[in-house]
């Protein structure tokens, strides 16, 4: 049987490895997203932004690449503004000394509320870059890797 104090000292532990993983996954979710994610869109958006001006050169419509653009814009600023509104909450949050209410925080503040909003803009990104540019396993392509 553990003491109250060895109790203590236990969950302590406990909510510090939950922080430096929930912290681990979003640094790595940030810089994921910062310098594959966000370039690659970018790249692959400007070469729209070609085809859309070559288009227009020949009087073909170009709305459907326009509106697509437009979309890739629009992912694009969910993921880094996600990301970078995640790192501020993440510099509030470690300033909190108690280990239970930091982990809290993490969990409310970091992983639910960020986390999905980020990987949802992402996902949607990975439907528009082409496969040969995006710079990840495509999840389509997880179901046939054996």
């Amino acid at each position: 049987m553990l003491s109250e104090r060895e109790l203590e000292a236990r969950n302590e532990i406990l909510w510090e490895n939950y922080i430096m993983k929930v912290q681990i996954e979003s640094r790595v979710i940030g810089d994921l997203a910062l310098n594959h994610i966000i370039p690659t869109a970018v790249k692959y958006q400007m070469q729209l932004i070609d085809a859309a001006k070559g288009l227009k050169e020949i009087k073909v419509d170009n709305a459907s690449t326009l509106s697509m653009i437009t979309k890739i814009s629009e992912h694009i600023d969910g993921v880094r503004n996600g990301v970078l509104d995640m790192i501020e909450e993440r510099k509030r949050i470690n300033k909190i000394e108690d280990g239970r209410e930091k982990a809290i925080e993490y969990c409310n503040n970091i992983k639910h509320k960020y986390f999905d909003k980020i990987r949802y803009n992402v996902d949607k990104l990975e439907l528009f870059v082409d496969d040969e540019d995006w710079p990840l396993v495509k999840y389509r392509e997880m179901l046939f890797v054996h």
